[in-house]
């Protein structure tokens, strides 16, 4: 008893999310595995626990014989020996001896111990991972606690270590010891038998919920959200829905005077949000995806999953965005691969067709300003340089030398 094995009930008894019979339940099985490798067998054994007093209490049951009949003193007991135990017994009757810890010797205590220990950690550790699995997809709130490199751990409030990897961090986001951060619970792993609980900034999902926190029609279910789609930090877009012909879905996402998306945004690091009218009609869900551009006119090539876009010249820019990310996510966002055309190319009888360059330009390369809506010389020196960086797969050195082909076409 020296060792503090009861004693240790208090301690054990404190761990988090472990319910009192549960408790109760993993102690008796460490004690009866003490029996076995004692006694051989735990059958005949009664071991009464309480966690709160930190008391135990082992009882050995024995069938009294005669002294000449005992054949297995663990299951048997001699008439002499039995009233020893209590004077009233006799032969045929269960003699009941309680059994002390120091019957089991130190170094079995000991064991006993640590095996406990470790019963109740790994019991631990499944309870945190229950715990998050079922809270996949939700906010958490905790604080940060430790930065590296790569990832940062977070503390919930009850101190359970969470991880927030560097990708899944938007690219602004900027915390210091002891600063409290949102998250969602992305995925929860077990790791070398410990859980491993992932957080993101970066998913859709996180978007998602910190929109039904802001806007009550959608948690009420009055405005669905059909899709979301985000580069984190730069820009993302929003499709929703309202079964009610009198709630407008975009109004009451955004607030009056934007007070609700403000919100979100100053959480996401100033990321802009393009709230979007879903709608099933493919021609209306694009031109509203490309906006603010304005789109001319759209042909929709249904069997390739394709739409070309023709807009005005001043409005290619507007619809291929700051780094293609408007384009990109539109075609995300509808399914379609978006390509954007010049509506008056045709009528631009100064313009030169980027086939023509063929002689100077490697042909692949062409085809990489074609796969994003550039077919022309003034339609490729139009856009900026790190935006067709951004939208292909060309080096800086590339397009600049590609520039200067295409404008000495238009100083001859």
């Amino acid at each position: 008893m020296s060792i503090g094995l009861i004693e240790s009930f208090s301690e054990f008894k404190e761990f988090k999310n472990i319910d009192r019979a549960t408790m109760m339940q993993v102690m008796e099985d460490v004690f009866r595995q003490m029996l076995r490798k004692k006694y051989g067998t735990d059958d005949n054994f009664d071991v009464i626990i309480n966690t709160e007093q930190g008391d135990l209490e082992i009882y050995r049951n024995r069938k009294i014989v005669d002294n000449l009949e005992v054949e297995d003193d663990n299951l048997d007991i001699a008439i002499d020996q039995a009233k020893l135990l209590e004077e009233d017994y006799e032969i045929g009757e269960e003699a009941i001896e309680e059994i002390h810890m120091e019957d089991f010797g130190r170094r079995t205590i000991l064991t006993a111990r640590q095996t406990l220990v470790t019963r109740i950690m790994e019991l631990e550790k499944d309870e945190l991972y229950t715990k998050y699995k079922d809270r996949v997809g939700e906010i958490v709130v905790g604080e940060v606690y430790q930065i590296w490199k790569r990832e940062m751990m977070v503390l919930d409030d009850e101190g359970n270590e969470l991880i927030i990897p560097k990708d899944q961090m938007i690219p602004r986001d900027f915390y210091k010891k002891g600063d409290n951060i949102r998250a969602v619970v992305f995925s929860v792993e077990m790791y070398n038998g410990n859980p491993k609980i992932i957080l993101s900034r970066t998913a859709p999902i996180f978007l998602e919920r910190l929109f039904e926190l802001e806007v009550p029609e959608i948690l009420d279910g009055l405005i669905t959200i059909k899709k979301i789609v985000r580069e984190p930090g730069e820009r993302a877009k929003v499709a929703v829905e309202s079964y009610d012909d009198r709630i407008d879905p975009v109004g009451a996402c955004v607030g009056m005077k934007g007070a609700r998306i403000h919100g979100i945004v100053r959480e996401l690091r100033n990321e802009n949000i393009d709230v979007i009218n879903y709608t099933t009609n493919n021609v209306l869900y694009i031109q509203r995806c490309l906006s603010p551009a304005k789109i001319s006119n759209i042909n929709i090539i249904t069997k390739e999953e394709r739409a070309e876009a023709y807009l005005a010249a001043d409005q290619v820019s507007l619809a291929i965005g700051k780094g293609g990310h408007n384009i990109k996510l539109a075609g995300k966002l509808t399914g379609f691969e978006i390509d954007v055309f010049r509506e008056d190319l045709a009528n631009d009888e100064t313009d030169v067709d980027l086939d023509e360059f063929s002689d100077e330009i490697d042909g692949w390369i062409i085809d990489e300003f074609k796969a994003i809506g550039l077919d022309t010389a003034k339609s490729v020196l139009e856009v900026e340089n790190e935006d067709l960086i951004a939208r292909t797969d060309l080096e800086s050195e590339t397009i600049v030398e590609i520039k200067r082909i295409l404008e000495s076409e238009f100083e001859d």
